[in-house]
């Protein structure tokens, strides 16, 4: 629609009537064909007053757009054309402006439209409302949590292909400025027993038929799924595919909304177990096999999908298949475990499903609460939407229905309450002239239901819980006593009952009178599913699964809460949480939108008279149309009226100072309003017509535009004053300092012009002298120069003469050297000549003497020849060989045991002595890198090496463990000042060790401490000093040898020490403790090391034999002591 097509109006260009309360004349047929003409044009809202009636137009129609929420947007209700927009902004003002709460109760059949009206509602009050990220945070998830909730709770009905199975109701809560906040929903009995069995033409809830055609090929695996809808008994085949839902989509979108709402990548996986769980447990089948009492006893058949199912929820399969099986009923004292029939077991499988799931569809509410609920705990505003099953008739009628159609009838019951009944007291109460209009008042059907004695909820409970028998049969025989004579309950057994021969009610059936028809309801099922009992065994083995949800959906399976409490009935949960809600809608100012079905083919196009009208009739529209059109449209408090509205007239503008009443009387008067548009009421005033209450906006909105208006002139010219007068001291200020730097500017110029004329003439002075100065100095030079010249000329001749005097000098010289070269070259060729001749004849005398000697000497050297070759072949060999050792040394390391091998076996002496030679001149060079400190360790090594090697089993896993000396640091640790104290020498170890008792074995640490001079025991925990002992009175010392720490010191008779004995100790450092002992008693005395498996060792008056033994390894991994007798003390040390 363009702008120029916009509707300015509730009457421009109107179809039909756009609010009822304007009908004329008001027959039923001319409402109903008012609808019509509207439904063929695509008007499919129309309003009775402040009520928006909705038609299901069952296509998509272009009146929700972004545009059209800003047409509708801080419009009046009565402005625009009958939308559902208009009643939304009219909630939500209403709420940010006054402060009233408020709710919007969506009522209608199954089929209306409820479910995309209160999705148009929230999509419009979050469109209309604050922007910012956190807002649009809270926004998009109230708004995603519909697609959530609609998978698991929505499924395809006969006459609705996303029929809402539950009661939904969201309180959004919003702050002060109007920006929502967060929210809470509550939900109301989920048609559970939907997830066992459907009727025909229908089908289970959306979520398993978008699971199985949305998720991925990985996750149906995880979830041990497969796509094919047949293979799962609960999913009924006729209607698995819906025209116009793609299930795989819907599933990408509910995945999508989860993770918008909240939940974690974990939690959506654990609700997918659950409800793969679900399906594996319908395919789950029972056998009978007969037990020796007789009785039969339920066994599953196949268990390959129990199996799956225990694998996907942590259970152990036994424990389920016993409880499927079994069942036990707990007494006060005592225990009985019965055995379930088939029957009995597939009613345990049901009845645990659709727990599982309702719990499951519970907790995923409470979750989505958890995350949109607000943050602040400020004081809120709150705006309801109730979106609750419709009114349902269908052929079969079950609890379901009977409780469905309950909570109608109280919904019926707070509309006639609040906008009938409520209307027509208020006129009375204020004192208006009324006629009251006769309306059908709902509340007797509801009393037969609820009531607590004789409701037919009371006595469905009571024969509940009632001791013996109990079916639906006997039910139906306490309402056909209790209730017969009312006159909206019906059966066969009933005085009500037209004709006792009525084939159309059957004998297991009863009638109600609904305000919205009569409903014939099957009392088969009525007695079970209020009970809703899930037997304890199949609890308590939920509760033992390891799934991450199963322990919060079955608390009540938990051993150690035991609760032999009967749980409430359905029912009386169900009666309950709709007495809350009636309370909660009671306390917010009410806005309703009545969805009215065209018809029942879900076709668009088609509006059927008869199915319209019985809408109409049961909603008790008319009554309300007559109502509005009897009464006022409007009705306000005279003091916010007044307070309003006070700019419109100038008597009451800006105080009045009288009675509000008289405030407003006096405003309308002023304001020529016709009397027979309004009355005045005890407290308020009530305007007739909406049209009135438009003009007195509309005023008011141009007033309020002239007062804007004034507002912006004054301030725009305090304002422009203001910004004129700065203006004028920034000039006085500019003007200043442009005056102060204009006249600096010419100082500066005339300054300027007079130092370039002072230079000027400086300059032409400085050029002056300066010509006269360079004439007087070309004078000086000339002469000079001439001197010069003359000087130069005088120079020059005579230098050519001393240079004739020299030429003539070297001639001579010249010539007398060649002379003197040529008469030494004629002597040097004459020597020549003569050393050649003698040189020839001494070589011929040499080769003659050489032949005679060679003569002489030829038969002595063949003699001598083998050896001479021999010697130089060895020489060759043995130059040979040092070269090659040169290049294949070893590294210099003592520990490298590598050497080239010997070429040849005579080299065998000399190969091993130079490697002899060559160890002992790289350990050389690397004893030359130690310092004192490594030295002396090194020392201590090779000393215990000396004492221990091959002598003690202990040794070699010392060999590698650097002896530290001092390992408790005292001289560093506070906890041993005392006894560093006390020990005044150097410290040269201190260590740990255990002081055996002869009495026991059992040893006692203690801290010893070697000096240069002597050793001590001391306290390990006080430090205290136990005993000290000089070193020269210690004559030897005995150890195993074996891998035990134990070492014997023994004393010398006779000295002050040996008086309490020889000390028999234990440590793990006994191989330093004992290298230090012997390094420190050679210097004082001869000093014995004992090492044998058996030794004495003298305490006090006794000697104590101590005899070491190996023990297996059982004995465990060290050494331990054990006294025998008196005289034998006993060592096991575990084998290595």
């Amino acid at each position: 629609m363009s702008k120029m097509e916009v509707k300015t109006s509730l009457l421009d260009n109107m179809i039909g009537v756009g609010d009822m309360v304007l009908l004329e004349p008001l027959t039923e047929d001319s409402f109903i064909d008012n609808l019509r003409k509207r439904f063929d044009h695509n008007e499919i809202y129309t309003y009775i007053g402040s009520v928006v009636i909705s038609m299901n137009p069952y296509k998509h129609l272009s009146i929700y757009t972004a545009d059209k929420v800003e047409e509708y947007r801080n419009r009046n209700f009565y402005e625009l054309s009958p939308h559902i927009y208009a009643l939304a902004d009219m909630a939500y003002r209403s709420l940010r402006d006054q402060d009233k709460d408020q709710c919007i109760l969506i009522t209608g059949e199954s089929g209306a439209g409820k479910t995309e009206a209160s999705k148009l509602v929230m999509s419009y009050v979050a469109a209309v409302c604050g922007k910012g990220q956190e807002v649009n945070k809270v926004k998009e998830q109230l708004l995603q949590s519909n697609p959530v909730l609609e998978a698991f709770g929505n499924a395809k009905t006969v006459r609705n292909d996303n029929s809402s199975r539950f009661g939904k109701y969201m309180d959004i809560e919003f702050d002060f400025k109007g920006d929502p906040i967060g929210g809470v929903i509550s939900n109301y009995l989920l048609e559970k027993s939907r997830v066992v069995k459907q009727p025909r033409g229908e089908r289970n809830f959306h979520v398993f038929y978008q699971l199985l055609s949305g998720a991925s090929e990985d996750t149906l695996k995880k979830l041990k799924l497969d796509r094919d809808f047949s293979k799962y008994n609960y999913l009924s085949l006729d209607s698995a595919t819906v025209n116009g839902l793609d299930d795989a989509a819907n599933f990408r979108t509910v995945r999508n909304a989860m993770q918008i709402v909240g939940f974690m990548e974990d939690e959506v996986l654990s609700v997918l177990e659950l409800v793969a769980a679900v399906l594996k447990l319908g395919n789950i089948e029972f056998k009978p096999e007969s037990r020796v009492n007789g009785f039969d006893e339920s066994r599953v058949k196949d268990k390959n999908d129990l199996k799956e199912m225990c694998e996907l929820l942590g259970i152990e399969q036994a424990v389920l298949e016993r409880a499927f099986s079994f069942r036990t009923v707990e007494a006060k004292l005592e225990k009985v475990s019965t055995t379930l029939n088939v029957a009995q077991a597939y009613y345990a499988r049901d009845a645990l499903a659709k727990n599982l799931y309702s719990r499951l569809f519970s907790w995923l509410v409470n979750r989505i609460n958890e995350s949109i609920k607000a943050q602040t705990k400020t004081r809120k505003k709150v705006m309801g939407v109730l979106d609750i099953y419709g009114f349902e008739i269908f052929e079969d009628n079950s609890f379901e229905q009977f409780i469905i159609n309950y909570c109608n009838e109280k919904l019926q019951q707070i509309f006639i309450e609040l906008t009938l009944r409520e209307e027509q007291e208020e006129y009375v109460r204020e004192g208006i002239e009324w006629t009251n209009i006769e309306y059908f008042n709902n509340a007797i059907i509801c009393d037969l239901i609820e009531n607590n004695q004789n409701g037919i909820l009371a006595m469905l409970d009571e024969e509940c819980l009632r001791p013996g028998t109990v079916t639906d049969d006997t039910f139906l025989d306490k309402l056909n006593t209790i209730c017969a004579e009312h006159q909206h309950f019906e059966s066969r057994q009933s005085k009500n009952s037209k004709f006792l021969t009525d084939h159309s009610l059957p004998h297991n059936c009863f009638r109600i009178q609904h305000y919205a028809g009569k409903v014939l309801y099957r009392v088969e099922g009525f007695v079970d599913k209020n009970n809703d009992l899930l037997y304890r065994d199949l609890s308590q083995a939920m509760y033992k699964a390891n799934h991450s949800l199963m322990k919060l959906l079955f608390p009540e399976g938990n051993p150690a809460k035991v609760n032999l409490k009967r749980p409430p009935t359905a029912g009386f949960q169900f009666r309950a949480s709709v007495g809350t809600l009636m309370r909660n809608l009671q306390t917010k100012n009410p806005n309703y939108i009545r969805c009215i079905k065209p018809n029942d083919k879900k076709a668009a196009h088609i509006f059927t008279d008869s199915l319209v009208c019985h809408q109409a009739r049961y909603l008790g529209l008319m009554e309300n149309v007559r109502v509005r059109r009897a009464g006022y449209a409007f009705r306000q408090a005279y003091e916010p009226c007044l307070e309003r509205y006070k700019m419109l007239c100038k008597q009451t503008w800006p105080h009045w100072k009288g009675p509000a009443r008289e405030g407003v009387e006096v405003l309308l008067t002023d304001l020529q309003v016709a009397p027979e548009e309004y009355s005045y009421g005890r407290s308020k005033i009530f305007i007739r017509n909406p049209r009135t209450l438009f003009f007195l906006e509309e005023k008011r909105r141009q007033c309020l535009e002239d007062l804007a208006t004034l507002i912006q002139k004054i301030y725009r010219g305090w304002k422009c004053r203001t910004h004129f007068l700065l203006l004028k001291k920034s000039q006085v200020v500019v003007a200043a300092w442009y005056r102060r730097y204009a006249q600096q500017k010419k100082y500066q110029k005339i300054k300027s012009a007079t130092v370039v004329m002072q230079s000027f003439i400086r300059g032409w002075k400085a050029r002056k002298i300066l010509r006269e100065l360079k004439y007087q100095k070309r004078c000086k030079e000339a002469v000079t120069t001439i001197a010069a010249y003359w000087h130069g000329t005088q120079a020059r001749r005579e230098l050519r003469r001393l240079k004739e005097e020299a030429r003539n000098k070297h001639a001579v010289t010249v010539i007398w050297a060649a002379w003197l070269g040529t008469k030494a070259r004629r002597e040097l060729k004459r020597l020549k000549e003569e050393a050649r001749r003698k040189h020839a004849v001494a070589v011929i005398w040499a080769y003659w003497l050489g032949l005679k000697v060679r003569r002489e000497y030829r038969k002595f050297f063949r003699a001598n020849a083998g050896r001479k070759i021999y010697e130089f072949t060895v020489q060759r060999i043995m130059q040979k060989y040092f070269l090659g050792l040169k290049n294949t040394m070893p590294s210099m390391s003592p520990i490298d045991k590598t050497w080239p091998v010997r070429p040849y076996q005579f080299l065998e002496g000399a190969h091993t002595e130079l490697r002899r030679i060559f160890h002992l001149w790289r350990c050389k060079k690397y004893r030359g890198q130690f310092t004192a400190e490594k030295k002396a360790i090194y020392e201590e090594k090779l000393e215990a090496s000396e004492i221990f090697k091959d002598k003690k089993a202990l040794y070699p896993s010392s060999v590698s463990q650097p002896f530290k000396g001092d390992y408790l640091e005292i001289n560093k640790n506070p906890k041993y000042q005392k006894l560093n104290s006390v020990v005044e020498e150097k410290i040269l170890l201190a260590d740990v060790v255990n002081k055996i008792n002869r009495a026991n074995g059992k040893g006692a640490p203690r801290i010893f401490v070697l000096t240069k001079n002597s050793f001590v025991l001391a306290d390990q925990k006080t430090g205290q000093v136990k005993s000290s002992v000089p070193l020269p009175d210690v004559c030897s010392v005995s150890v195993s040898t074996q891998t035990d720490g134990f070492f014997a010191l023994k004393l010398k008779e006779g000295t002050a020490a040996a008086a309490k004995g020889d000390f028999l100790l234990s440590s793990d450092h006994l191989i330093e403790i004992i290298t230090k002992l012997h390094r420190t008693g050679v210097n004082h005395d001869q000093f014995n090391i004992d090492i044998s498996d058996e030794f004495l060792v003298q305490f006090k008056q006794d000697k104590v034999c101590v005899k070491f033994i190996q023990a297996g390894p059982k004995n465990g991994s060290s050494a331990a002591c054990k006294r025998k007798n008196n005289r034998l003390l006993e060592v096991c040390v575990p084998s290595p």
